[in-house]
């Protein structure tokens, strides 16, 4: 079973960047699609990005178009999150999630493995 780690989080300005890691145990990485979420305080958990295993096709909330880019590199078992021009509305704890699966990935319910997230705080 893999195990995932978040890291990168932290306090921004607006309109800085960060870019979010997840380090995942296990031989089997490059078979699993992997997503970012977040849950900001006393709101629901919503989709982020999500990049499939299979094709590597990434997936974007409307909210992260053109600001954040998932990408990952198979050989250090790492999915990463670029997050650039970053707003106040940004603020949240941020999770990345595997998944066997490669449709369906900007739902929760394909995931079988989430993190323990981080949190990116962006300041006005």
């Amino acid at each position: 079973q893999v195990q995932l780690v978040e890291s990168g989080g932290g306090l921004v300005q607006a309109g800085g960047s960060l870019r979010l890691s997840c380090a995942a145990s296990g031989r089997t990485f490059s078979s699993y699609s992997m997503g970012w979420f977040r849950q900001a305080p006393g709101k629901e958990r919503e989709f982020v990005a999500a990049i499939s295993w299979s094709t590597g096709n990434t997936y974007y909330a409307d909210s992260a178009k053109g600001r954040f880019t998932i990408s990952r590199d198979n050989a250090k078992n790492t999915v990463y999150l670029q997050m650039n021009s970053l707003k106040p509305e940004d603020t949240a704890v941020y999770y990345c999630a595997a998944s066997s699966a490669v449709a369906q990935l900007a739902y929760s319910y394909p995931y079988h493995t989430w993190g323990q997230g981080t949190q990116v705080t962006v300041s006005s």
